[in-house]
């Protein structure tokens, strides 16, 4: 058990017998004492003693590359008249390049299911493949160009997500632990259409896991984790959508808990498309209930409503977004986006719940 105390704060991080958070996936609950949420703080590999530095929102001072592996949902998501990501990176001094469906070697950007990652980040044409994706100057037709320079040079950061497709071939329970390190992972190189018998929570969870041994080698990149997207209910079963938010949380709150580097971050867009206000055109950005993953009152939040669902399907219904969940997912990413870019830049502190509890 550790604690932390500022001020008023009282901060207790407390082991896996901690009581349970009451959403129903054995996660164990956060608890503080005093006014007020929690202070963030920097987090800092296991086992360092080091000052702790508060988290800053702030944008990049200079522009920032970025590149975005990503198919549909992403390309709407981009779009300015659909999520308008493309449009708030911009203001936040990033400059964007994306890949999409065709692009690059092997034609590599058609594949981006969950096992594919193996192909883009640790498998035998790895280098061929990142290669490209650093020195990418493309942009998806259909999103509108930056509005800013390009500051030239490699892209230093690299978003990439998985589609919608991964929630409704997931099997397993949700705190089914990750594949044990070491061990052969068939997933590596499936996709979930045709191969989903290899799409486990425990397989899913180890090939996320095993993509930090290429990140921990290029610290000179931050990496940023979109989780993949959740279904509309008509179009996967109780037990996928619980296996999506089994792995989506680990994401969130295990992933990098031994990871010694600042590089790496996780975004759970899953979690952020499971609430609306109202409708499915009405987003509940700013609301005090429903599912969030925010930078909110000088803390990052991951707050897990009841629904694993997705809330804003499309005419259909369709598993893309609407307008409106892209919109929210963009509110809830952009400040963290800033947060993780100054954490590894060492300007500020780290956060919580992007990778580590």
């Amino acid at each position: 058990m550790r604690y932390v105390a500022t001020g008023l704060w009282l901060i207790l991080a407390l082991g896996a017998c901690s009581d349970s958070n009451g959403q129903g996936d054995g996660r164990p609950a956060d608890r503080w004492i005093g006014d007020g949420p929690p202070p963030v703080v920097d987090q800092g590999p296991p086992g360092e003693n080091k000052p702790q530095l508060t988290v800053s929102d702030k944008a990049p001072a200079t522009t920032a590359r970025l590149v975005f592996i990503h198919h549909s949902v992403g390309e709407n998501w981009l779009r300015p008249d659909e999520g308008n990501l493309i449009g708030e990176l911009n203001k936040n001094n990033y400059y964007v390049t994306d890949t999409n469906y065709e692009w690059g070697p092997d034609k590599i950007g058609d594949n981006t299911d969950i096992g594919h990652w193996y192909d883009w980040f640790l498998g035998p044409k790895r280098d061929t493949y990142m290669a490209a994706v650093y020195k990418n100057t493309t942009l998806t037709d259909s999103v509108a160009p930056n509005s800013i320079s390009d500051p030239g040079g490699e892209a230093s950061i690299v978003m990439f997500k998985s589609c919608f497709t991964q929630g409704p071939h997931l099997s397993g329970n949700a705190g089914d632990p990750p594949l044990a390190e070491g061990s052969p992972n068939p997933i590596y190189g499936k996709d979930a259409g045709n191969q989903d018998i290899y799409y486990t929570v425990t397989n899913v969870k180890g090939m996320y896991r095993d993509l930090l041994k290429y990140f921990a080698t290029r610290q000179d990149k931050l990496f940023v984790l979109i989780t993949p997207p959740p279904s509309e209910q008509s179009q996967a079963t109780a037990e996928n959508m619980s296996a999506l938010r089994g792995v989506t949380n680990w994401l969130v709150e295990q992933l990098l808990q031994s990871y010694p580097h600042n590089n790496v971050g996780v975004f759970d867009f899953s979690l952020v498309l499971t609430s609306n206000g109202g409708s499915t055109t009405v987003n509940d950005v700013g609301a005090a209930t429903g599912s969030h993953h925010r930078f909110r009152s000088g803390t990052v939040e991951h707050l897990v409503g009841p629904s694993p669902y997705l809330q804003y399907w499309s005419d259909g219904p369709d598993n893309h977004p609407t307008a409106a969940g892209s919109k929210k997912a963009t509110a809830e990413l952009v400040p963290l986006l800033n947060i993780l870019y100054n954490c590894w830049k060492k300007t500020s502190g780290c956060p919580r719940l992007m990778g580590k509890k």
